[in-house]
């Protein structure tokens, strides 16, 4: 991985576990280091409930790749605390990432044991990588599965991410870009739109409203700044006076009233009927408060224009972990980059992995649905057709990025990969994946084992 010319960019290289290093010394010190490897990223299951994934987070990977190096700082420091040696810190000194990648492209929807993502070097390259790649597609591909079951349950309502104070500041920006990968339409996090681009809105809060002498002078401050376009919080005191009060500020072209407690769907019903009875037809009603995707679909009914998530989408309990593994799948016996690779694989009850590089296909009908996700070993020289549409696409070659899409292509993709779903895969009620890679249908594609 070519390192940035901005060496003021902070290096990514200790957002690892400690074992990683210790791995990496021993080994250097028995020659292992050099030789091939072949480690994967699946997840053996969905969260319990869920019938699909959705992968997010690749492109903060190689962002996080690009700024990986060892900084003297750092080296120096591993070598004070005894994680490394002199060897194995002469090694991260001069540490660069040559090997290659594939993955599943970001918005593809993912299910247990697809191998989500193909990371090839050696193996001292390849195992520094762990804990990095896993706590970025963990945490990205967990809030996009949240995020794109409130998209479903949104039936093309309008969706706000909202979560900044839900979470740890940096995850903030991370999740701002998942839900609008998933198709979210904005988020409140000015971060995520610097750095991403992603579409920001925002108003006020009840603060401004309390700043004033009355409700009445907080909505006439706020008309005479951004316009009667604005969207006015009108549940601070009373939702109906506030109602009131935000028309006769903006008059009937006012943008949107928003609602942030009580009971929503009466709350959003009463607003609509209030609206309409002072003229104010084309005003716009947004909801606020701890939505997740069944309270969402719950209110679908409801007049609600727009829906902002925030708790339940960044929070623990709307994203359940991924549950992606990093597993080494195939290692090469001696070093040098025409050594034969053999595959290994984890044999331990319930967290068993196969061995070998897979590819992995999604057999689709006549009319484009999916109806089976096909995952077989590798076999080096094989045509490249499959018999369905390949998943996997390359990122990385020779240490060079060679995909690089923007979010706009991105949000496309999962469009796409979505439509490829049935209604069975869509429902919000717990249920299994339909389609599985399990493991005892892996077969080899032409008879391949590596």
């Amino acid at each position: 991985m070519t390192t940035r010319t901005r060496r003021d960019v902070p290096s990514t290289a200790l957002l690892t576990d400690h074992y990683e290093l210790t791995m990496l010394r021993a080994a250097l010190a028995d020659g292992t280091a050099h030789h091939r490897a072949v480690f994967e990223v699946f997840a053996r299951r969905l969260p319990e409930g869920r019938r699909y994934g959705v992968v997010a987070g690749l492109g903060r990977v190689v962002e996080a790749l690009a700024d990986l190096r060892f900084d003297d700082d750092q080296v120096a420091w591993l070598r004070a605390t005894g994680v490394v040696d002199d060897r194995t810190a002469d090694h991260l000194a001069t540490y660069a990432f040559t090997g290659s990648i594939d993955a599943y492209r970001e918005g593809e929807v993912y299910f247990p044991h697809s191998p989500v993502l193909t990371v090839r070097g050696t193996f001292a390259q390849c195992v520094v990588l762990e804990t990095l790649i896993l706590s970025i597609l963990n945490h990205d591909s967990a809030v996009a599965s949240a995020a794109a079951r409130m998209v479903t349950a949104a039936r093309g309502r309008t969706l706000l991410e909202m979560g900044s104070r839900r979470t740890h500041e940096h995850a903030a920006v991370a999740a701002a870009r998942a839900a609008y990968i998933a198709g979210f339409d904005a988020t409140s996090n000015l971060d995520a739109g610097f750095r991403y681009a992603v579409p920001t809105r925002g108003t006020s809060a009840h603060a401004f409203t309390l700043a004033h002498v009355d409700e009445p002078a907080a909505f006439v401050s706020q008309v005479a700044t951004l316009g009667a376009g604005t969207s006015l919080l009108v549940d601070t005191y009373d939702t109906a006076q506030g109602i009131r009060n935000a028309v006769a500020a903006a008059g009937t072209h006012l943008g949107a009233v928003r609602i942030d407690s009580g009971d929503l769907a009466d709350e959003a019903r009463r607003a609509r009927a209030l609206l309409d009875s002072l003229g104010a037809t084309s005003t716009r009603i947004a909801v606020t408060s701890d939505l997740d995707e069944h309270a969402i679909a719950a209110l679908a009914d409801a007049p609600v224009d727009t829906y902002g998530a925030g708790t339940r989408l960044v929070g623990g309990s709307g994203h359940p972990t991924a549950g992606m593994v990093y597993k080494l799948v195939a290692i090469a016996d001696a070093p040098g980059p025409h050594a034969p690779l053999r595959p290994v694989e984890k044999t331990a009850a319930g967290k068993g992995s196969m061995g070998g590089r897979k590819i992995a296909y999604r057999a689709l009908d006549d009319q484009g649905g999916a109806t089976r996700e096909i995952v077989v070993r590798h076999l080096p020289g094989a045509p490249g057709a499959g018999p369905g549409r390949a998943l996997q696409t390359a990122v990385v070659r020779d240490g060079h990025v060679v995909h690089d899409p923007g979010l706009a292509e991105i949000r496309a993709h999962h469009r796409a990969a979505k439509a490829e779903l049935t209604a069975t895969d869509l429902d919000l009620a717990p249920g299994t994946p339909r389609l599985t890679a399990d493991p005892t249908d892996i077969g080899n594609l032409m008879g391949a084992t590596a």
